[in-house]
């Protein structure tokens, strides 16, 4: 047998091998989350994982060279906010900002475990002072600002350093006047902060009307799965250009709790990005190893357009 069509035989029974071995171990995964409850699989680990969509066994290997999108049927697994930057940024264009910010207990929050805990764990677990990674980088040799989020962090959620670390790069993308790209993947505003966490939708909101409607500049957002909450209800849809992941779950609340809240059924798939589409939301939906490619078309098209402002043109 060839070492291809060992894959082939592998993927086949992929499904029925991972659906016995998650029998067969679950009083051992049960007895792990006692020891430590907020504990999940990184799926950066290991050599195989199992496609979220058709439950085929993927090898890692494979899976990262092809951007993680799986070979049989198609859908876009997540993706880590280095992995996003790689996609988007030309090698050695990189100049990250505000690596060092991190967040602080002001509230002393605690529920299982202290909020002050969670964050050490989710710094070792990825490597990630928080929730988003920000610079300055050049997809195809175009100068843009840039924010990508971590779902792997807390869920991607937004706290008060998310907040500011998205407000500097505008900042500075208004005194450079230079487009703007911010890559979604987040559950909401970040419970641990409590209203600290949802201010950070109007600060966040302020400067982008500053660089949008004074400055008239370009901000595209990428909407990824999942986008909820409130980078949804903020900066998540207040892109000039909105571009979704095929498949891609954007929502402010989730199923459920629309239900609960107007007693009625809701249609299945309404929330995805493709009926988001369809409904005028969003401007386009495209594949992961195509929007590299996109974005530099639409940069290049700005770029040879002049800017409505006197003294506020871009690739001179």
């Amino acid at each position: 047998m060839s070492l291809r069509d060992w894959f082939e035989d592998k993927r086949k029974f992929g499904g029925l091998v991972g659906a016995l071995t998650e029998k067969a171990t679950k009083g051992y995964v049960f007895g792990e989350r006692e020891k430590n409850r907020y504990l999940r699989l990184d799926t950066t680990k290991g050599l195989w994982i199992r496609c979220d969509n058709c439950e085929n066994m993927l090898y890692v290997r494979f899976l990262r060279q092809n951007k993680r999108i799986c070979e049989e049927c198609g859908y876009h697994l997540q993706m880590s906010s280095t992995e996003r930057i790689e996609l988007l940024i030309d090698r050695g264009t990189w100049h990250p900002m505000d690596e060092d910010m991190i967040a602080r207990d002001v509230l002393k929050f605690y529920d299982e475990d202290s909020y002050k805990n969670r964050i050490i764990f989710y710094q070792k677990r990825t490597g990630l002072t928080d929730a988003i990674q920000t610079g300055i980088g050049k997809p195809n040799g175009t100068p843009v600002a840039l924010g990508a989020m971590d779902f792997q962090f807390m869920g991607g959620s937004m706290g008060s350093v998310v907040g500011e670390k998205i407000t500097r790069p505008i900042e500075y993308a208004i005194r450079k006047s230079m487009p703007l790209i911010i890559v979604c993947s987040s559950g909401g505003a970040r419970m641990q902060e409590g209203t600290l966490s949802l201010m950070q939708m109007a600060k966040i909101s302020s400067v982008l009307q500053i660089y949008q409607a004074r400055k008239r500049l370009l901000y595209v957002a990428i909407l990824t799965y999942p986008t909820t909450g409130g980078v949804t209800a903020s900066f998540g849809t207040l892109g000039d250009i909105t571009i979704a992941e095929p498949k891609a779950y954007i929502a402010f609340a989730g199923k459920r709790v629309i239900e609960q809240a107007l007693r009625q059924k809701i249609p299945d798939g309404f929330q995805v990005a493709e009926s988001l589409f369809d409904h005028g939301l969003l401007d386009s939906i495209v594949p992961r190893n195509l929007l590299k490619g996109v974005l530099s078309e639409i940069l290049e098209l700005y770029g040879s357009a002049p800017c409505k402002e006197r003294n506020n043109y871009y690739f001179r």
